[in-house]
């Protein structure tokens, strides 16, 4: 009877645990692991982050989205620790913020890229430029060297031998129409289009100014340019916190087919996926050239 009484009660919680992981409960367990809170440019950023917070709930993740419009405060809150992550920028902006801020941010996994791109203004083709004419730009450092090197490519401008990434308008060696380049902060340049020739924009900024890089543009960098792997857009955090468990699960979602789809769709070639497999590619033929080298050195020997 005692034996009965034992298989009844085993019976019982095995189909109570069986209810209970139907329902949720158990696995809710899992929705305990934590919020990761990331700071995020609210184009295409934080829309992306959006479409990421329902697979990262089925991991048990809450991931807490603040919008931020400038460059400057979503790498100070990751930096004090405020905030787990940002989600905004590209590797040279942000070497050349902890160089200049004495931040401790590091790279944590690269996303998407923006095609840099010329858009009209008060003018629809570049041939139309005239003597004294003004293009902005911004004024931030790495992205200021971008759009001048865009203007390099396109004709307009020609830089000193050298200025690569750190170019400005100080290094512009050759002006043959006198251009004025007007250096803004980059939020603000897509919203003095009405008033200048041209405009060069970051991808997001000219998303949110209803910009198409493929139907709008005049001018941008391809898909398989050096630019593309080199502004790569991150997911940055605090020096150590890279291999944390929350933001190894963000990067992996935000590099998932499902979310690679959605900028796909949603973007039309204003965002593209980063995939940095023809990068592991690259460095696996290296690695492989080198071991032969040095095999043929021994051999040699």
């Amino acid at each position: 009877m005692r034996t009965k009484k034992l298989l009844t009660v085993s019976l019982t919680a095995a189909l109570t645990i069986a209810a209970l992981t139907a329902n949720g409960v158990i696995v809710s367990a899992d929705a305990e692991k934590g919020t990761i809170k990331v700071a995020a440019s609210a184009t295409p950023h934080a829309e992306i982050l959006e479409e990421a917070k329902p697979i990262l709930e089925e991991e048990g993740w809450e991931l807490d989205v603040t919008v931020f419009d400038d460059y400057v405060q979503p790498n100070l809150v990751v930096e004090s620790g405020d905030f787990d992550a940002n989600y905004f920028q590209h590797i040279p902006y942000l070497d050349n913020f902890n160089e200049e801020q004495g931040t401790h941010l590091v790279n944590a996994g690269g996303i998407h890229y923006e095609p840099f791109g010329i858009y009209p203004g008060t003018k629809e083709k570049l041939d139309d430029l005239e003597e004294g004419d003004t293009i902005a730009v911004p004024n931030d450092t790495t992205n200021e060297a971008r759009a001048l090197l865009l203007l390099q490519d396109n004709g307009v401008i020609t830089l000193k031998d050298g200025a690569g990434l750190e170019a400005t308008v100080k290094d512009i060696e050759e002006n043959p129409k006198n251009i004025k380049i007007e250096e803004l902060e980059a939020a603000q340049v897509s919203r003095v289009k009405d008033e200048v020739a041209f405009v060069v924009l970051n991808g997001n900024y000219a998303l949110q100014a209803g910009y198409s890089v493929s139907k709008d543009s005049i001018a941008h960098e391809t898909s398989d340019s050096e630019a593309a792997k080199t502004y790569v857009n991150i997911i940055a955090v605090k020096e150590g916190n890279e291999d944390s468990e929350a933001i190894k699960a963000l990067v992996d979602v935000l590099k998932s087919d499902e979310i690679k789809d959605f900028i796909n769709e949603k973007y039309d070639g204003a965002v593209v996926p980063f995939d940095d497999s023809a990068d592991s590619e690259e460095n696996t033929d290296a690695d492989a050239a080198e071991e032969d080298a040095e095999a043929e050195t021994e051999d040699a020997e």
